[in-house]
């Protein structure tokens, strides 16, 4: 199994999933250029990390690439034992890939700004209001629980890499102090060590 990456971008999601799980694995460091030359594209035609290679199974998305390492390895326990579980720990997923994400998206690039450094301005500080209240609802999920979903999921892998990208950009989370707990727990596990200095992170 290869994951191809960026270092401390979306990857490092299923980078610490794959330490979580535990068996052998590859990694390859990728520059934007390399994504947009043939031999990447012939994996993944949109130019864009995380790309997973398991033997002739090639797989894009981060969401679909988590899902897809949690059901693989059900030992793991990743993912939840029942539909209920699934569901929830789907629901926070969700919520990370597609509203906190996407609205990162915002802050670093400026593909909807183009050159008008003005309009990127109010962009990212609109983006960055709206980040503040989605972890605000986070935060207030964590109260009384060390996971998202009760269990350690992929979800909390992401929540985690997307408390890095908070802390880059300083997105304020002064008094969300239940993220504050959780990323203390995460940056003392082994996996996510162990992910942080294969991509010069720790």
């Amino acid at each position: 199994m290869k994951l191809y990456y960026f270092p401390g971008a979306c990857p490092l999601v299923s980078h610490i999933v794959l330490e979580w799980i535990g068996k052998p694995y590859e990694t390859v460091r990728l520059t934007f250029a390399q994504t947009k030359e043939a031999e990447y594209l012939a994996l993944n035609p949109a130019g864009t990390v995380p790309t997973l290679v398991d033997d002739d199974f090639v797989l894009t998305q981060s969401s679909a690439i988590l899902n897809y390492l949690a059901e693989l390895n059900p030992e793991a326990g990743l993912l939840g034992d029942t539909p209920r579980e699934r569901a929830e720990t789907r629901r926070w997923l969700s919520l990370c890939n597609s509203d906190m994400h996407k609205t990162f998206t915002l802050i670093f690039g400026n593909y909807y700004t183009g050159d008008d450094a003005a309009l990127a301005k109010i962009v990212a500080g609109k983006a960055a209001e709206k980040l503040r209240s989605l972890f605000t609802l986070v935060n207030d999920r964590l109260r009384g629980r060390d996971w998202l979903t009760g269990k350690r999921s992929v979800a909390d892998a992401y929540l985690f890499v997307l408390l890095l990208w908070a802390g880059m950009k300083k997105i304020p989370l002064d008094g969300l102090d239940e993220l504050g707990k959780f990323q203390a727990r995460l940056n003392a596990d082994a996996g996510v060590q162990a992910a942080l200095k294969a991509q010069g992170l720790a």
